[in-house]
C-alpha cells in the first residue's frame, strides 16, 4: 500500500471515494460537502489542496480537516499562509501516489501554480486546454487516473489512456487572477463542488457533484473581514477583474 501524506500510515486501495479541492477556508461549504459525502455512504476522501487561504474561517476549517487526516497534497496558496499552520501543511507532498494507479496533485504533476485543463489565451480568454497542451503538462505521469484542482472548475477529461478529474472547488466558485494576464475563473453558481470517483469493470465512473450550503454565512464572514469581492463571488459564482 502507498504511504499517506505524512509518509507513514499506509493508504488502503479505494474503489469508491470522494475528491475535494480548493476549500479555501470555507467551513460552511466543507461541512455541507462532508455531510453529503456521508449521506452517500462514502468513507474515503482525498484532498487536492488549497485548504485555508482566504478571509472566511481558516481556523475552523483547519480544525475540521486536521481531525479527518485525509490523504492530501499542498496547493500553491497553501505555500502563502505563513507559520500558523506551517507544520501541518508542510507534511503534505506536492504530489501523492494512491493505490490503484492514481496520482493526485494540485495544478500539474510538476507545478502547483499551473492550470492543467484550461489555458489563458491572449486577452484573458480562458478556454479548455488542447490535447497537446494537456499531454505536455502531464509529462511522464503514467497513472490511469489523475486528480487535480487549482482552477476551481469541475472537469472530467480523457488524455490518451489517462482520465483526469478536477472536482472543482468546495469553497470558492469564482476568482480573478493576474497571471499570465488578467482573467476570470467562474462556475456561474454558488454551489459547493466535489467529485465521486468509482472503479467499474469498464473503467472509472465520475460524478461531478454540486450542492447548496449556507452561502450567506460564508459571505457575511467575507464582508466582516473586509472582502466584499469574496462575498460577491460566493453568492454568485461570478467574479470581476481586480
Amino acid at each position: 500500500m502507498a504511504a499517506d501524506a505524512r509518509g507513514c500510515t499506509p493508504i488502503k486501495a479505494m474503489d469508491r471515494f470522494a475528491v475535494i479541492a480548493d476549500v479555501h477556508g470555507n467551513r460552511w461549504a466543507l461541512e455541507a460537502v462532508l455531510e453529503d459525502i456521508a449521506r452517500r455512504g462514502i468513507r474515503d476522501i482525498v484532498n487536492a489542496g488549497d485548504h485555508l487561504f482566504g478571509p472566511l474561517d481558516p481556523a475552523g476549517t483547519a480544525d475540521l480537516l486536521m481531525s479527518l487526516a485525509l490523504p492530501s497534497v499542498a496547493g500553491n496558496q497553501d505555500r502563502e499562509l505563513g507559520e500558523l499552520y506551517a507544520e501541518w501543511l508542510a507534511q503534505m507532498p506536492a504530489r501523492l501516489e494512491l493505490p490503484g494507479d492514481i496520482l493526485m496533485f494540485h495544478g500539474t504533476p510538476a507545478r502547483d501554480d499551473v492550470y492543467l485543463l484550461e489555458t489563458v489565451r491572449p486577452g484573458g480568454v480562458v478556454s479548455p486546454a488542447t490535447p497537446v497542451e494537456i499531454r505536455e503538462r502531464v509529462g511522464d505521469a503514467g497513472q490511469s487516473l489523475l486528480l487535480c484542482g487549482h482552477t476551481h472548475i469541475p472537469r472530467t477529461v480523457m488524455a490518451g489512456s489517462r482520465l483526469i478529474v478536477n472536482p472543482g472547488s468546495v469553497g470558492l466558485q469564482a476568482y480573478s487572477d493576474e497571471t499570465p494576464e488578467p482573467h476570470l475563473m467562474e462556475t456561474g453558481s454558488p454551489h459547493a463542488r466535489y467529485a465521486v470517483v468509482e472503479r467499474s469493470g469498464v473503467g472509472w465512473r465520475v460524478d461531478q457533484v454540486a450542492i447548496g450550503y449556507d452561502v450567506e454565512g460564508a459571505a457575511a464572514a467575507a464582508e466582516s473581514n473586509g472582502r466584499p469581492d469574496w462575498a460577491e463571488r460566493l453568492r454568485t459564482g461570478r467574479a470581476r477583474i481586480s
